[in-house]
């Protein structure tokens, strides 16, 4: 039986003018819902600078200032479930323009939100790229900031302000009514820099900057010349540089006590990339990843993006589609990332013409408003996932934040480690051996160790997840189904059961078996071949694949319970970070180089990035000041001097300064609890700023194991000696039985 999809009758107004609020539509478009997008005839302001793909797939509408229009505008507002603003760039567009409803969800996105002292401000992504930090840790370290031409910012916003939507629209669905949402791309892109804060956060006084393409905590990792182009290689064990020294014939070096293990490879990074380049100098971009790949070593080709990103797993998987427009032309747009067995995402198959809709969005507005139950009548709004218990299998960046997010929603979120604990737990700089970076992004969940290499700990997973609503892991594709737990025999245990599975490269690829690293993907997806610092491909200092891969996870989730409320079934999503990835480099698709160029401009105290319109509407060149009158000016003398030239303009922040600044603080977005024995842990807000029913960051993680006894009583499930006794200490295997 076909399912209907998730969002199938919501009815969606897409007035906002951002990449953001585009993204965001996008994707409640691709989970079954109406958007409409109003448009202004002849702009091409934001999003619709990217028109085929931001509109493909949604309604069109030509809204004019005449009454009749405006009228027609009135009631979709008043007739929509969800309405997407970006005030501070549209004003007419501000969420107390419209009448009131109280059960219409009203998302705005905007630059800072509706608090602290840049609120209101339009600042582009760009802009907000330099202030947040993320453009002083890109690039080289030896040389000045390598500036993101993609608007990150803007995606990572539009997917949060996503999941936003979905969970207010749960929360309306159970008697708790309408909401506002304040989403900011300065929130947003604050929470992405969360690794480089726990070095500025334990009070030693370290400073953070650029590695390149480097690993801080890693080597060999970097890009190579090969001889028709560039490969990346990563190498995060002792085990795969034994295997490197055997591919290049040079198995002595495994033995060099300067490279003999990670750490003091790191500390011979310079000699380690030399051996590598050596290598991969001699052979072409197939033959290297053939040979490495083929030895378990995460690598890859720097994808060309050439009309879009051309890479053969992306073409497995039919990532990217091509539509004609209104005027015949063929355009490459992104397929949906959300691989769903249940009720798969709907991949657009049309761009509207400029008012093409308008017939059936007159009738649509015709309509009678949703009828909610109870809407607006809770007294008490009870937080979108409360009740619904999650299990996390994760390590490192993506299953472990997008979990985090569903326990700050409400959820009961369980994550299970091995004895000795996840790897990152002890992540320095560290507290009572816990990491900061460990603890926050796994603030509010609970610990349970099993040893899922024997039969006893999977038992007790099995156990687990018949009594559990969502199941989030990132380990290896095929990990689980080598352990018995293969997606089919999950579903059996738990019909119910919504099985989020995140990888490199999907379940369904053509790379089965080969590891994945965030700055893999980013070299596979085409960002780095856009972002470049002298000629050479650099990753982006925050790890936008990984956390790209957690947010849509957390859609994909949000989504299948709405099509779960409906039939009880759950069903199993396959989400690959690389389809994910690709979708942020569509700005510079099908041969357009209009998207805005951000450039770096030298001050007396550090460096000021402007961003350069192709297609300019007003202003005047920064190349009329001079270097060297830059080089005499401060970063806000000269970001002063190129705003008042009509330019977009902002000094380029350090991690620490962000970490410092006003509007940080006047949005609470580092802040402190503390646990049980007194101590005190630096917490990140949520991004997700439903003001109804507002996430809670309320717990640092707990201690290693520490949930065991009381999470497997709650599940039902009897197990004696399961738990240790102390870190790191294994347990004796013990019979496990339900009750």
């Amino acid at each position: 039986m076909k399912r209907s999809a998730p969002l199938d009758g919501i009815v969606v107004v897409e007035l906002g003018s951002r990449i953001g609020a585009g993204v965001c539509g996008s994707l409640l478009a691709q989970l079954g819902a109406t958007v409409i997008v109003p448009e202004q005839l002849g702009s091409t302001e934001g999003k619709l600078r990217y028109r085929a793909q931001m509109l493909a797939g949604k309604m069109s509408a030509v809204l004019n200032e005449t009454k009749a229009d405006a009228e027609l505008l009135n009631k979709l507002v008043m007739r929509c479930d969800v309405l997407i603003l970006s005030s501070d760039v549209y004003p007419a567009g501000h969420p107390g323009a419209w009448p009131q409803s109280a059960s219409r969800v009203e998302c705005d996105v905007t630059a800072f939100g509706d608090s602290g002292p840049m609120a209101g401000k339009n600042f582009s992504d760009a802009q907000i790229q330099a202030l947040s930090g993320i453009v002083d840790t890109t690039g080289m370290p030896d040389a000045g900031p390598t500036p993101i031409r993609l608007p990150v910012v803007e995606f990572m916003t539009g997917v949060y302000a996503a999941a936003a939507c979905l969970a207010a629209l749960r929360v309306r669905k159970y008697g708790g009514g309408g909401q506002s949402i304040d989403m900011t791309l300065y929130d947003c892109a604050f929470a992405s820099m969360a690794t480089f804060f726990p070095r500025l956060l334990d009070g030693s006084g370290a400073k953070v900057g650029r590695v390149g393409n480097r690993h801080s905590m890693a080597s060999p990792w970097n890009v190579y010349r090969a001889i028709d182009g560039w490969v990346l290689v990563c190498a995060a064990s002792d085990m795969q540089w034994r295997r490197i020294c055997s591919i290049t014939e040079q198995l002595e070096l495994a033995e060099d006590p300067r490279y003999r293990n990670v750490a003091d490879r790191v500390a011979h990074h310079n000699d380690v990339d030399a051996i590598v380049q050596e290598w991969v100098a001699r052979h072409t971009i197939d033959r290297c990843v053939s040979v490495l790949g083929g030895a378990g070593i995460p690598c890859g080709p720097i994808t060309k993006v050439e009309d879009y990103p051309r890479e053969a797993n992306l073409d497995h998987r039919e990532a990217i589609r091509k539509l004609r427009d209104s005027n015949g032309a063929e355009l490459f747009v992104p397929a949906s990332p959300l691989r769903m067995s249940g009720t798969p995402g709907i991949s657009p198959n049309h761009i509207p013409a400029p008012d093409a809709d308008r017939a059936a969005i007159v009738k649509l507005a015709a309509r009678d408003s949703p009828n909610i139950s109870n809407a607006g009548a809770s007294a008490e709004k009870r937080l979108p996932l409360a009740g619904l218990r999650v299990i996390e299998i994760g390590h490192y960046t993506t299953a472990p934040l997008s979990a985090r997010h569903l326990a700050n929603l409400g959820a009961d979120v369980v994550k299970i480690e091995p004895f000795e604990g996840e790897a990152v737990r002890s992540w320095a700089p560290a507290m009572k051996g816990t990491g900061y970076f460990f603890t926050y992004t796994n603030s509010d969940k609970r610990s349970v160790t099993l040893d899922l290499e024997t039969p006893d700990g999977i038992c007790i997973l099995k156990d687990m997840i018949k009594r559990a609503d969502v199941l989030v892991e990132n380990l290896k594709p095929g990990a689980l189904a080598k352990r018995g737990c293969s997606a089919e025999e999950i579903a059996k245990l738990n019909p119910g059961l919504i099985y989020c599975a995140i990888s490199g490269f999907g379940a369904d690829t053509i790379y089965a078996g080969r590891p994945a690293y965030d700055t893999v993907i980013q070299a596979m997806s085409g960002f780095m071949d856009l972002t470049r610092a002298d000629g050479v491909p650099v990753k982006s200092g925050i790890s936008y694949a990984d956390l790209m891969g957690a947010e849509v996870a957390v859609v994909a989730i949000l989504g299948a319970f709405e099509a779960k409320d409906r039939t009880g079934l759950g069903q199993v999503i396959d989400l690959s970070m690389q389809d994910v990835g690709s979708w942020l480099t569509l700005p510079l698709w099908n041969g357009d180089q209009s998207a805005p160029e951000p450039k770096v401009i030298s001050a007396k105290d550090g460096y000021v990035l402007v961003e350069i319109d192709s297609t300019p509407q007003i202003g005047a060149s920064p190349d009329k000041i001079l270097p060297e009158q830059a080089r005499g000016m401060t970063r806000a003398e000269l970001a002063a001097a190129l705003t008042n030239a009509g330019e977009r303009a902002a000094p380029i922040l350090t991690a620490t300064e962000t970490l410092q600044a006003e509007q940080t603080r006047a949005r609470a977005l580092v802040f402190y609890t503390t646990d049980d024995e007194g101590d005190q842990w630096p917490m990140l807000a949520s991004p997700l700023r439903l003001k109804g029913t507002p996430p809670v960051v309320g717990r640092p993680m707990a201690k290693l194991g520490a949930d065991g006894p009381a999470v497997l009583a709650e599940f039902g499930i009897v197990a004696g000696g399961q738990q240790p006794t102390a870190v790191g200490e294994r347990p004796a295997v013990a019979k496990v039985t339900a009750r």
